[in-house]
C-alpha cells in the first residue's frame, strides 16, 4: 500500500507565492526520485483551539498562515530510498532554494495508509 509524508507549517503570509513556487520546485524534485504527488494546502479555516490546534501546533503567528501538505509514495521503501537522494539535490538546498519559513516549526511524519476510499 501506498505511504504518505505529512506536513504543517506556519507560512508567513506576505511569502506566499514564494512558498508556492517553493512547493512546485521541490514537488519536481521529489517525482523524479519515485513520488507519486505532492499536494500543498494554504489555510484558510483553521481555527486555533483551546487545547490543540494546527496553529497552536506550528506556533502559528498573527501575519502567518498554516500550510499543510502531503506527499504519496508508492511505499515506504521508495520513500526510504528516495528521501536521502532528495535532501541532497542542488535544487533543494538552502544557498538555492531557500525555504520562505521558519523550518524548526515545521511538523513532519510518515505514515501506513490504513483506509483509502
Amino acid at each position: 500500500m501506498n505511504y504518505v509524508d505529512g506536513f504543517a507549517a506556519a507560512i508567513p503570509v506576505a511569502n506566499k507565492e514564494q512558498y508556492i513556487q517553493h512547493a512546485r520546485d521541490a514537488a519536481q524534485v521529489f517525482k523524479e526520485h519515485g513520488a507519486l504527488k505532492l499536494v500543498e494546502c494554504w489555510g484558510d479555516d483553521v481555527p486555533t483551539g483551546e487545547l490543540t490546534s494546527f496553529p497552536q501546533a506550528v506556533q502559528c503567528k498573527e501575519d502567518e498562515v498554516v500550510a499543510f501538505s502531503w506527499i504519496l509514495w508508492p511505499s515506504k521503501e521508495v520513500r526510504n530510498n528516495a528521501m536521502p537522494k532528495v535532501m541532497a539535490d542542488p535544487r533543494l538546498q538552502q544557498d538555492t532554494n531557500p525555504m520562505p519559513f521558519d523550518g524548526k516549526r515545521l511538523i513532519y511524519g510518515g505514515f501506513q495508509m490504513v483506509v483509502d476510499e
